[in-house]
């Protein structure tokens, strides 16, 4: 099927097949209209019709949508994932710091910095979860290197005793908490590049002293 820009050039070799074409209405206001054409014969192409009480619901409904799909392009490109939760960081801060420790001089104070910003996701979930993060993280570090496993980080579980939902340090791979590695790694570039950008500013120029 291709594009015809006039009605006088249609001929039957330049038209599409389809099982069924219809016109639906949806909502209160009866002018709303959509044109629905099903049962393509090759066709790739997918319409997903999002609907809500308000529009705020459908904009939250449109990101979702609009995330999950770009999680599945970024596994297409590369299906490598790292674990959630938090984990990935601790295992390279965890990396980072042992790195610093080889390296004298004042790049070693940057190095463990880095280090140090690494942990500053895993606090914040473990603080969005009403712990205490120091605690948090810090039971995660202590079990990543005491089992050898990069996948422990923050996660949430629920007690069958109680149905009470319980959040502690847990190994991710058992939880199916996963990311894509090409999100994490371009997460990783995009903080360090703005970090950069700010350190490249030696003054601040105050509003008086344009006058």
């Amino acid at each position: 099927m291709r594009i015809v820009p006039r009605f006088s050039e249609l001929t039957a070799d330049k038209l599409g097949k389809a099982g069924l074409v219809r016109e639906i209405s949806f909502g209160t206001n009866t002018t709303e209209r959509m044109i629905v054409i099903e049962d393509c014969a090759n066709s790739n192409a997918v319409t997903v019709l999002v609907r809500g009480g308000n529009k705020m619901i459908v904009e939250e409904a449109k990101r979702s949508l609009h995330d999950a799909m770009c999680v599945v392009r970024n596994l297409i490109k590369d299906n490598r994932v790292v674990y959630g939760g938090g984990s990935s960081e601790i295992a390279s801060s965890l990396a980072v710091s042992k790195y610093a420790d080889t390296v004298t001089g004042v790049d070693q104070y940057a190095i463990s910095a880095f280090a140090d910003a690494l942990e500053d996701i895993p606090l914040a979930l473990a603080e969005n979860a009403g712990l205490s993060p120091i605690e948090e993280v810090a039971s995660a570090k202590s079990r990543q290197v005491a089992e050898s496993n990069s996948a422990i980080g923050i996660g949430v579980s629920t007690m069958e005793s109680d149905a009470e939902i319980a959040t502690c340090t847990t190994n991710m791979k058992d939880l199916g908490v996963f990311e894509t590695l090409i999100g994490k790694q371009q997460q990783f570039q995009l903080a360090t590049q703005v970090v950069k950008m700010i350190l490249k500013i030696d003054d601040v120029i105050t509003m008086g002293q344009y006058q």
